[in-house]
């Protein structure tokens, strides 16, 4: 024979088990591309402070490009499964940044500088496009 109290114990306990098992769901956790890409956002912020006519610019724009590409490294991988065009973009574009930099000579014509400053904006461009798309699972 039960008694009525163990009944409306269950049923006491039944509320706490539900929120319990809803909060091992992860329902608030982000994906791991969220964290990635603000690492990202940051680093191609820093690329815009380097000044190339300043002595040691390069040598400081290519340093900041390798953060740059480490963090788009990360996000391309993280996410790609979930945001194949964006991150495809944001590949292509530090590929072309990385390429134009390394073009760049000890005294880089105006057209080089021209080239650097038009890829950058290219990256620039490409992580806005991949914030937007992924503001919904980020913020």
């Amino acid at each position: 024979m039960r008694s009525p109290l163990s009944d409306k114990a269950k049923l006491a306990a039944l509320p706490l088990a539900a929120a319990v098992v809803l909060g091992a769901c992860g329902g608030s956790s982000k994906p791991s591309y969220c964290s990635d890409r603000s690492n990202l956002e940051q680093s191609v912020k820093d690329i815009g402070n380097v000044k190339l006519t300043e002595s040691g610019g390069l040598k400081d724009l290519q340093s900041r490009l390798q953060t740059v590409e480490a963090n788009a490294n990360k996000v391309v991988s993280s996410a790609k499964g979930d945001f194949p065009s964006e991150t495809s973009a944001i590949d292509a574009s530090v590929d072309n940044l990385k390429t134009s930099i390394q073009q760049l000579g000890s005294s880089p014509a105006t057209a080089q500088v021209a080239a650097v400053a038009t890829n950058a904006k290219a990256v620039v461009n490409s992580v806005q496009g991949f914030v937007k798309a992924t503001d919904s699972k980020c913020s």
